[in-house]
């Protein structure tokens, strides 16, 4: 029984590890700068991982993952509003489709949680703490099509791994 928990243990820091990178290599391969900083691809990544991999692993790679793409970016000022907002968005985002992505009810509030988790929390964090909240505004369509074309992808993306290879439900933490 413990080395069956040991292997399990494993194989989560192991899936958490990768994903993370996954949401890096997202966010850092394709940027578009804006007033402030810049709209990318991690979203993407983050919904798909949200969609796949469950709650918590989906909180930490989001995290950690568009934090640690901050910093390597040369934006390390963003890297605490990027942990809290997509952090929050893969959470809420999985807690809400919960492994069930056939009900459109289900999506279509996950998409919503994305939305204001993103685009509300840029807003706010970057109104009080960066930018001001006249920048932090000129910012909100940006993400919000950053947020749209992240989840459309990422649930296409979901969908067609799921569907090629089933067990990958079975890692879902």
């Amino acid at each position: 029984m413990m080395e069956t928990k040991k292997k399990s243990s494993a194989l989560q820091v192991a899936v958490i590890a990768i994903l993370t990178a996954v949401v890096v290599v997202f966010t850092m391969v394709v940027k578009i700068p804006t007033a402030r900083g810049y709209l990318n691809l991690s979203d993407v990544a983050i919904l798909f991982i949200a969609l796949t991999f469950g709650p918590w692993t989906a909180f930490l790679t989001a995290g950690l993952g568009a934090a640690l793409a901050d910093l390597l970016s040369g934006y390390a000022q963003w890297a605490p509003v990027s942990f809290v907002c997509h952090g929050f968005e893969g959470l809420f985002v999985a807690l809400i489709i919960r492994g069930d992505t056939s009900s459109w009810l289900r999506k279509i509030f996950a998409y919503l949680a994305a939305v204001v988790m993103v685009v509300g929390g840029y807003f706010l964090l970057s109104g009080l703490f960066i930018a001001g909240f006249g920048v932090a505004a000129a910012e909100i369509p940006g993400n919000f099509g950053q947020v749209t074309v992240g989840f459309l992808l990422g649930l296409a993306v979901s969908l067609a791994v799921a569907k090629a290879y089933p067990p990958v439900r079975s890692l879902s933490w």
